[in-house]
């Protein structure tokens, strides 16, 4: 029982910031709180960095911080080209396709050498990394804007490790392989045309 009203915590928790995001144009602390809602306003961004710590944390080991840093390092690369202006083909695609990859890499407990998991991260992290930074508001600050997603992404990555945690401890795994399944299933979802 504890574990469930725990889960419900959290998934309102992460469903609030969607909710009061106003876009009125006007940014406290330079944009850096627009920059930490808008990992929270996109379900596939927010299912992403969930599931890279899901994924993380089944993986164990150095795993558990050297995968989900390696997103965070180079989606702010991504997104300091998308600053720029440089664009990538098919950003929206790459990352509904993310949605769906890193669904199933957890549903399925796929385990693969290090490296090789934050080489898959890193390429999904460059193209949200991107997008953030095309879709930063003009009056922002970029370093406030990109200290704001950061932040917001590593406390993503953070619940999908404490789920992952969780499930170590308390919960079958099946539950994570599970969410893994159903995150992989709304990326199907996300990528189908309206």
């Amino acid at each position: 029982m504890k574990t469930i009203r725990t889960l419900a915590i959290a998934v309102v928790a992460l469903a609030l910031p969607g909710v009061a995001q106003a876009h009125t144009g006007f940014h406290v602390l330079g944009g850096a709180d627009a920059g930490f809602t808008h990992p929270f306003s996109g379900l596939d961004h927010l299912l992403t960095m969930v599931a890279v710590g899901l994924w993380a944390a089944s993986l164990g080991g150095k795993a558990r911080i050297l995968v989900p840093a390696a997103f965070v390092v180079v989606m702010a690369a991504g997104a300091a080209l998308g600053a720029a202006g440089v664009t990538l083909p098919a950003v929206e695609t790459a990352i509904t396709v993310s949605v769906v990859a890193v669904g199933v890499l957890v549903a399925a407990a796929v385990r693969v050498p290090l490296g090789a998991a934050m080489t898959i991260v890193a390429v999904f992290a460059l193209f949200h990394g991107q997008a953030h930074g095309s879709e930063m508001p003009a009056m922002a600050s970029p370093i406030a804007y990109g200290l704001g997603f950061v932040a917001a992404t590593a406390i993503l990555h953070g619940v999908g490790l404490l789920l992952g945690a969780a499930r170590e401890r308390r919960m079958v795994p099946v539950l994570t392989r599970a969410a893994g399944g159903m995150i992989a299933a709304t990326g199907v979802v996300l990528a189908l045309p309206l």
